[in-house]
């Protein structure tokens, strides 16, 4: 437990290396007391929808950072929490990209029409007990020319991207509606996930006081 002014708080562990969740938590002043990095196989199941996916991901990568969490004794009573991002097409999931190829198919595809971006969260207490939220948010893109396109690639920040595209980024440019939340889209809704930590004795708000 930790905390200032004598408010006190379970510690928090976020369970992935994304700097994007990162930084939308120190966003509304949440800094994680640990990050363990959850390396697991992401690879959809045969039919798997992807709602399922993402809230399977999100819950497998959050039961791997408690497991770690727990043989370090300074975290032993710490809150786990991880997301998984899926970005889709009616049922197709689209892949994190790694190469130039997918993510020129991703492109192609989301030109000029909606798609839908799935965003789970996990979170783990000290006794095991896991609660999570999923977060649906649709995104229309604009019809996209060849050289639009070609520039996005050249710029190399689909890189490791749902679907191809960071939102956050260059990619904002090709955003023509929105419906859902932003921060969901860009990797971890941050409403739903301070409801989860209020849940358990994390009260976001709390960090913001300053110390006089």
């Amino acid at each position: 437990m930790t905390g200032d002014r004598g408010t006190w708080r379970p510690k928090l562990v976020l369970a992935s290396g994304s700097p994007r969740r990162l930084a939308l938590l120190q966003q509304i002043g949440i800094d994680p007391d640990a990050l363990l990095p959850a390396d697991i196989d992401e690879t959809p199941t045969n039919h798997e929808l992807p709602r399922q996916l993402a809230i399977r991901l999100a819950s497998s990568k959050a039961k791997v950072g408690a497991e770690v969490a727990r043989q370090r004794p300074e975290l032993a009573d710490a809150l786990v929490l991880a997301a998984d991002t899926v970005v889709c097409v009616g049922r197709r999931i689209l892949p994190k990209c790694e190469i130039a190829e997918e993510a020129e198919a991703c492109l192609r595809l989301l030109s000029g029409r909606a798609h839908r971006v799935y965003t789970a969260v996990s979170l783990i207490n000290a006794k095991g007990a896991e609660r999570k939220r999923l977060v649906e948010s649709r995104v229309r893109f604009k019809r996209l020319s060849r050289a639009e396109m070609d520039a996005y690639l050249e710029s190399g920040e689909w890189r490791g991207k749902a679907g191809g595209y960071a939102i956050q980024g260059l990619a904002g440019a090709f955003v023509v509606k929105l419906i859902g939340s932003y921060p969901s889209v860009v990797g971890l809704p941050l409403q739903e996930t301070v409801a989860l930590l209020a849940g358990e004795g994390y009260a976001a708000h709390l960090q913001w006081q300053t110390v006089a």
